[in-house]
């Protein structure tokens, strides 16, 4: 019998927890935190990971015959290392018995909601079938401009898509800290509350073995705490960080983002993730941008619209402009573009983007 407010959590593992100075897995650190996840799997919690490593532990594995460019370095020691670190974590969790499956993905697949549905029903199946899905970036065949920024960035798209309670985010800092960590008068942040600000506070350096840093964590933890979803920053390097985040989280030294009282729809979720898919432009007359900025419910009539950029689908993302060419929002077509232009600045049409699937929380 599941004891704990969380019915379902994502997990991600930072390359930091994962790997020792010399970039090869880190065994025995591993080991740990699979020890504390079937601890929560045996009470009733489903969990995703989202574990990063691949690149890290392949790097240890493969000495190039030549001179790679930082595209073919990713695929080769992502190739090597992800076999690595999958079967690492199969045998860890079969000792629990337990099952995981790997789901590899890419950013493409969170840019139409018909990918988006398919990947969120094949992880729910794996999660009705008490099976830990792995999730990692497909780093082998990913292009380097349609990359995640890092895999905070897959975490806090699996977070959403999935509905989880909480995001746990593990990297090798307790979390935030009002200054440098290493001095003695400085202090952790405890909670952050939607509108706080943390910009005097994070700093821009990014990891050794992965590509983000704090700066990244904090935009993905705000950014999945306004859609609802509460997001803790932790050290995965502490023992029983996990356990300990779930049973006494009071007690547990982490940064907290408290999530936002009134939680976007599943599609609106997937609507303030999907910006940087926008397939085209909708610019907007001003009167029809002031009404939209205001608290009135309403849809992109056609005949609002001055401009229409791009060529999309009818349920592409596109962005929604002011006549001064800044983002209002973004929402899901009604139609394709050359129906949208067919019936730009026309009385008496069908919204081209209805108001159920426009959404202004963009980040």
């Amino acid at each position: 019998m599941n004891q704990h407010p969380y019915s379902r959590i994502a997990i991600k593992v930072g390359s930091n927890v994962l790997t020792r100075a010399d970039g090869t897995l880190d065994v025995t650190q591993m080991s740990a935190l699979v020890d504390q996840m079937a601890e929560l799997h045996r009470d009733g919690i489903q969990i995703i990971l989202i574990s990063s490593g691949a690149v890290a532990s392949g790097r240890s594995e493969v000495n190039p015959p030549r001179k790679l460019d930082s595209v073919e370095r990713r695929q080769l020691f992502s190739a090597v290392g992800q076999a690595k670190l999958i079967n690492r974590y199969y045998e860890l969790f079969r000792e629990h018995r337990i099952v995981v499956g790997q789901v590899l993905t890419m950013k493409e697949n969170f840019a139409t909601r018909r990918h988006y549905l398919n990947q969120r029903s094949c992880m729910n199946v794996m999660l009705e079938g008490k099976v830990i899905p792995i999730v990692n970036e497909n780093d082998t065949v990913a292009v380097s401009e349609l990359m995640f920024t890092d895999n905070d960035e897959l975490s806090g798209l699996i977070a959403t898509m999935m509905d989880v309670q909480q995001l746990i985010i593990l990297s090798n800092i307790d979390g935030i800290y009002n200054g440098n960590p290493e001095l003695p008068e400085t202090t952790l942040i405890k909670e952050v509350y939607p509108g706080d600000s943390l910009d005097a506070y994070i700093q821009t350096g990014k990891s050794s073995f992965g590509r983000g840093g704090m700066l990244t964590k904090t935009s993905v933890a705000r950014k999945v705490a306004d859609e609802g979803i509460g997001v803790t920053i932790a050290n995965g390097r502490r023992q029983h960080i996990l356990t300990d985040l779930i049973r006494q989280p009071l007690q547990t030294p982490c940064t907290r983002f408290v999530p936002a009282t009134t939680p976007l729809s599943g599609v609106k979720k997937w609507i303030a993730h999907s910006r940087d898919f926008a397939k085209g432009e909708l610019m907007l007359n001003a009167e029809a941008a002031d009404i939209l900025r205001s608290d009135k419910a309403v849809s992109i009539l056609p005949v609002g619209i001055t401009l229409v950029k791009g060529e999309f689908e009818k349920d592409d993302i596109v962005k929604i402009l002011s006549p001064e060419g800044d983002t209002i929002a973004v929402g899901k077509t009604n139609c394709n573009s050359t129906q949208a232009r067919e019936a730009l600045g026309k009385h008496g049409r069908k919204p081209v983007v209805h108001y159920d699937y426009l959404c202004f929380e963009i980040g």
